[in-house]
Parts: C-alpha cells; sequence; structure tokens
C-alpha cells in the first residue's frame, strides 16, 4: 500500500503538525509488522564498500564531527556498547559507476539544503553505535536507512518507524521486510 511521507525521502525540515499525524498513523499501521532487524555501523561501512567507489577522508577534524554527533546526543550514545567510545569513519562517495547515480540532477540534493553547490557527496559512519550521515544525497541516506533497519528501542519511536517504513518504500522494500516477519 502506497504512503506518502512528504516526498518519501529523508526528513530535511522542520515537521508540522501534520506531518506529525502522518508519521503517528503510518507508526500504527506498521509498528506491529516489524522486528527488530538493525545492522552494525561494521555492516554499514560493508554495505558502502561493496556497493559504491569510496574514498576515505582521515582528516581528524571530520572524524571528530562525526563522533561529537554520537557521544552529544542521547539516541545515538545510547547505542554504543558499554565502556566503547565512536569509532568514525569518514569517505565520499565518487561519481564514478554505481555512485554516479547519486550525481545525476534528479538524485542530487537542492544546493540549499547543505548551503552550496554539492560538488561531492559525504559520507561518515560509526562503525560502533551504527551512527551514520550523510551530505549531498538524501537518495543515499534513505538507502543506508532502509539498509540498516530497526532495533527494538527504534520500534517504540514514530518517527524513526515512520522513516524506515519511507526508506523502505522508496526502494522497493516495504512488502519483503513485512511479509519475512510475520
Amino acid at each position: 500500500m502506497p504512503i506518502d511521507l512528504e516526498g518519501n525521502k529523508m526528513i530535511t525540515q522542520k515537521p508540522t503538525p501534520e506531518m506529525l499525524t502522518k508519521w503517528k498513523n503510518i507508526f500504527e499501521q506498521y509498528k506491529d509488522l516489524l522486528q527488530p532487524n538493525r545492522k552494525s555501523g561494521a555492516d554499514i561501512l560493508d554495505y558502502l564498500q561493496r556497493n559504491y567507489p569510496l574514498t576515505e577522508i582521515t582528516d581528524k577534524e571530520v572524524l571528530s564531527v562525526i563522533s561529537e554527533n554520537v557521544s552529544q546526543n542521547k539516541s545515538y550514545a545510547e547505542k554504543l556498547p558499554a565502556g566503547q567510545r565512536p569509532l568514525p569513519k569518514a569517505f565520499y562517495v565518487e561519481n564514478v559507476g554505481n555512485g554516479h547515480k547519486f550525481y545525476l540532477s534528479e538524485n542530487m540534493d537542492h544546493p540549499d539544503l547543505w548551503g552550496g553547490e554539492i560538488t561531492k557527496i559525504f559520507v561518515g559512519v560509526d562503525l560502533c553505535s551504527g551512527f551514520y550521515i550523510v551530505e549531498g544525497s538524501t537518495m543515499l541516506w534513505d538507502e543506508l536507512r532502509a539498509f540498516q533497519g530497526v532495533d527494538e528501542k527504534d520500534l517504540g519511536n514514530y518517527v524513526v518507524v515512520a522513516d524506515y517504513i519511507s526508506a523502505l518504500q522508496r526502494f522497493g522494500k516495504l512488502e519483503s521486510i513485512i511479509t519475512s516477519d510475520e
């Protein structure tokens, strides 16, 4: 059954009351059909490396931003295993091979979203918590969202569930997830 989550893509604006109502309705419709299936940060990195040409970024400031996103955000920090600190990795997705699709005009984010022209798609992953960040392609962010899945805690959050359902639908994976969980 098709759903509409304001364009079926990563949330990039302040939610309106109508959006929140829609997300709550989607949550109610799908929450009992989903099972925890969340993949790790290492799984996300492996997925990226298998599917896209990447150039690693080793700049300490960039890696620090990824770590701080995890450690300074309670919902991400809770996903760190006990005693673990973030272990960030950062890359540019190259505009060749499978990565080229993210650079096509119909798949690129509007320059205003990131404060200027997008010349490189950035992706950062924390191997410990599973946190990821993508700048320049909501399409890639949604693809990773659909791939990663949800954990038990995520299943209690209507925004996370609605976002996950939207990402699954965007990539034609909703029915397979729902039917495989039954």
